[in-house]
Parts: structure tokens; sequence; C-alpha cells
């Protein structure tokens, strides 16, 4: 098998697949090492797919979300709070796409989370509980973004009502941009 025709094989995989997948086990599957893997996924981003990563492996955003609509919400609680602000998203139909903060000096940080269950979230609450770093929301003193999917604007309102009645929603300050990024799948955007 060829170069080329591995990453197409590896495309099909990750098109069809509901669930991030791994390199180590695109690297077994293709009988090549998870460096060939990691450049793989570098070329064919290069090329213009639309391949992401989360701790769990790569993903083709639109295999996972189909046609959900997305916003973005300025967060804002302490870190002990955060179990109970994924959970309140959660609990309310969203799934959390990613975290970021927007620091002055460094700009955009972000990190890819995809959460859509109580699951994910433990498994994200044991990984940063055995992790010798800090969460991201950590670097700007508990301010922090997060996208979030749900299959209708209206799940989405709801989620952003109650982040608000909860007090873990924060008003944009001036010298932040309101387009953080332009992503094709961002839909909406917070206010």
């Amino acid at each position: 098998m060829t170069g080329d025709e591995r990453r197409t094989e590896i495309l099909k995989e990750l098109g069809k697949s509901t669930n991030p997948i791994s390199g180590s086990v695109l690297a077994e599957k293709f009988h090549v090492s998870r460096q060939v893997i990691v450049q793989d996924i570098a070329l064919m981003r290069a090329n213009g797919n639309k391949i992401y990563s989360s701790n769990r492996g790569y993903y083709i955003h639109s295999s996972l979300h189909g046609e959900k609509v997305s916003r973005v919400l300025k967060c804002y609680h302490k870190n002990e709070e955060s179990q109970e602000e994924m959970q309140l998203i959660i609990d309310n139909g969203g799934e959390i796409d990613d975290v970021f903060v927007y620091h002055r000096a460094y700009g955009i940080l972000r990190a890819d989370m995809h959460i859509k269950s109580r699951y994910d979230i433990e498994q994200y609450q044991a990984l940063m509980k055995d992790a010798p770093s800090m969460p991201l929301m950590e670097v700007t003193s508990g301010y922090h973004y997060h996208t979030i999917s749900a299959d209708s604007v209206e799940i989405l309102d709801r989620i952003q009502q109650r982040m608000a009645d909860r007090g873990f929603l924060a008003k944009l300050s001036e010298y932040e941009p309101v387009d953080f990024w332009n992503r094709e799948n961002s839909k909406e955007k917070n206010n």
C-alpha cells in the first residue's frame, strides 16, 4: 500500500467512525509506526482535510457531530467547580467540543475536549487528577471559553441560560476578539 492509498483509507476510517481513533490503533491497522500516522495526519491537514485531535485520538468533526449548531460561551468558575459546569452542559443536551483561553500575551490557547457524557467527564477528571499540569483555565485565573454543540439553537439557549443562572458565564472584555477563529463548523458566537 502506498502512502497516498493509506491516507485515503485513514480518511475513510475517520469518516465512518463515531468515536476518535488513536494514532496507535491506526498504526496497528495499517502496519506502520505511530510516527508515520502522525505524518500522514499532518499531510492530510495540509491538503485541507478537517481532521481534529483529542486526548482520545483523531476525528473528522462532521462524522461525530452531524448537522449540529455550536456556540462559544465565556465561562468563569473555580477549578473545583469544573465537574459541575461540565455536567450542567451535558445534562442539558450539549457537548463540549473544546476549551480555550484568550491570553493577552499569548493569544488563543486551545485544546479539544469532545465531552458528550458523564463518563467522558469522569475520564477527564481522572486524567487531570493524575496530571502534573494544571487546567488551561488556571492560566487566566478561571476565565475560559467552551465551544458547545447541540442539536438545536433552543438547546444552546437553555444551556446558556442555565450557565448564567448558576453564575458560570462571564462577559467579554473590550480587549477580547468576538470572532475567536474562523471555523466552518461554528454557526453561532456568544454575544
